[in-house]
C-alpha cells in the first residue's frame, strides 16, 4: 500500500465494521451500496482508522468482529 492511500471503516448490514482501502470502498460502493449501513473516513492511515473502529466497538455502534 502507499503512503497516499486513504482508509474508511464501513459498517455493514450485519453491524460488523471493517476497514477497507479507498479502492476496496469505491468497489464496494458500486457492486453492492446496500450492504453499508455507515461508513467513516477517509482516514490518513490504517492506524487511524483502526484506532476509529475500535471507539465504535467501544462505543456499541460495532459488533466486534
Amino acid at each position: 500500500m502507499s503512503e497516499s492511500a486513504r482508509w474508511y471503516v464501513v459498517k455493514g448490514s450485519n453491524a460488523h465494521c471493517e476497514i477497507l482501502t479507498q479502492d476496496e470502498f469505491e468497489t464496494q460502493q458500486t457492486t453492492n451500496p446496500s450492504e453499508v449501513t455507515e461508513q467513516w473516513g477517509p482516514f490518513a492511515s490504517e492506524g487511524e482508522a483502526i484506532a476509529r473502529r475500535v471507539g465504535l466497538i467501544r462505543s456499541g455502534k460495532c459488533q466486534p468482529s
